[in-house]
C-alpha cells in the first residue's frame, strides 16, 4: 500500500491537472470500488471547480467550490493517469509498473484544463467518497488519525506522550495510524534503523516515567523527518507499482539502508553487522540486530 511519500508525490503530480480546473464531466464506470459509490457521486462532482488538492495521511483530498471534499484513497493497486492530448503521465513512483489495462479504468474526471484524470485500480481496494467540508472532522475514515509526521506539532514530546505506558513494540506503535498518520512498513523500518532503535523495543521506552521524551524519542523523530523528506524529494519509494508523473520509475529504493537488504552488511560505519529479516505483526521487518538496540 502506498505510504505518505508516494501519496504526496501523487498529489503534486495531479495538482497541475486538477487544481483550479472545473470538472466538466465525471464518469464512474462501475458501481463500486472497495465501497459502493454514493448515489449522488457524479452529480456532486460535475460543474465543480477544484479549489485545492491536499493530503491527510494516505488520503488525497480535493476541495470543491460547493463546499464538498472529494476523499480519495489509492488502496493496494490504485493509480492516477493524467491524459493531456497524446501525453500520458502517471503520478507517483513504485517499483513494479502500475496496471496499464484500460479495463481497470474505473473513474474518469474530464477537466476544464483540457486534461483527463483517470483512476485505474485492478484490485479495487481504493475508494472515493464525497464529504461536506463542515462535517469532515467527524468522518469515520479520518477521525482517528494521529498527527502528520511532517507537521509542526509532531515532535519528540508528542511521540513520547502517544507511546507513554504502551505495551506494544515500537514498530507496532509507529504503524498505528492513531499514533502517527501516514507511516507504513517501509519507512518505519528505515526510521528505526537510522535512529539505531530495535523494532522489538517497547514503545513505552520513548517516554520517562513522567511521560517526558527520552533521547530515543528525539532520535526517532529526527529519523522519521529525514527519511520522509528524502523519499518525497526522490518522488516516493518504488515499491508496489508506483510511478512519477513522467512515468519513470522512482529511485528512492536505491537509498534504502535496511529495507529489503536481508543478508547484506549493515551500512552503519564500524558496525560490521548483517541485516536480518523477521515477521512482526504479519509484516516483514528488516533490521540490524547488532546496532539497533
Amino acid at each position: 500500500m502506498p505510504e505518505l511519500p508516494e501519496v504526496e508525490t501523487v498529489r503534486r503530480g495531479l495538482q497541475p491537472a486538477m487544481e483550479g480546473a472545473k470538472i466538466l464531466k465525471a464518469e464512474a464506470r462501475r458501481k463500486d470500488l472497495r465501497f459502493p459509490f454514493q448515489k449522488d457521486f457524479i452529480a456532486r462532482l460535475e460543474g465543480q471547480t477544484v479549489t485545492g488538492l491536499g493530503r491527510r495521511a494516505k488520503y488525497l483530498m480535493a476541495d470543491l467550490t460547493s463546499g464538498d471534499v472529494l476523499l480519495m484513497h489509492l488502496g493496494m493497486s490504485g493509480s492516477f493517469r493524467v491524459l493531456d492530448g497524446g501525453a500520458n503521465d502517471t503520478p507517483g513512483q513504485f517499483h513494479h509498473p502500475r496496471s496499464e489495462d484500460r479495463a481497470h479504468d474505473h473513474v474518469v474526471f474530464h477537466m476544464s484544463s483540457g486534461r483527463s484524470v483517470v483512476f485505474n485500480d485492478p484490485r479495487r481496494f481504493g475508494y472515493m467518497k464525497i464529504i461536506a467540508r463542515n462535517v469532515l472532522e467527524h468522518e469515520p475514515l479520518l477521525k482517528g488519525l494521529g498527527p502528520e509526521p511532517l507537521g509542526n506539532e509532531f515532535d519528540a514530546a508528542m511521540l513520547a506522550q502517544s507511546c507513554f505506558n504502551k505495551k506494544t513494540s515500537l514498530k507496532a506503535a509507529l504503524l498505528d495510524q492513531r499514533v502517527v498518520a501516514g507511516l507504513g512498513n517501509i519507512y518505519v523500518c528505515e526510521a528505526l534503523y537510522r535512529s539505531h532503535l530495535s523494532p522489538r523495543r517497547l514503545a513505552a521506552t520513548l517516554a520517562t516515567k513522567k511521560g517526558e521524551p527520552t533521547d530515543h524519542a528525539g532520535r526517532l523523530v529526527n529519523a522519521i523527518h529525514s527519511v520522509l523528506n528524502q523519499a518525497i524529494k526522490a518522488g516516493g519509494s518504488s515499491i508496489s507499482d508506483h510511478r512519477l508523473t513522467s512515468g519513470e520509475l522512482g529511485y528512492f529504493q536505491h537509498s534504502f539502508q535496511v529495507y529489503d537488504r536481508e543478508g547484506e552488511k549493515c551500512q552503519t560505519k564500524g558496525c560490521g553487522g548483517v541485516v536480518r529479516r523477521f515477521a512482526q505483526n504479519g509484516r516483514s521487518t528488516f533490521w540490524c540486530p547488532k546496532c539497533q538496540k
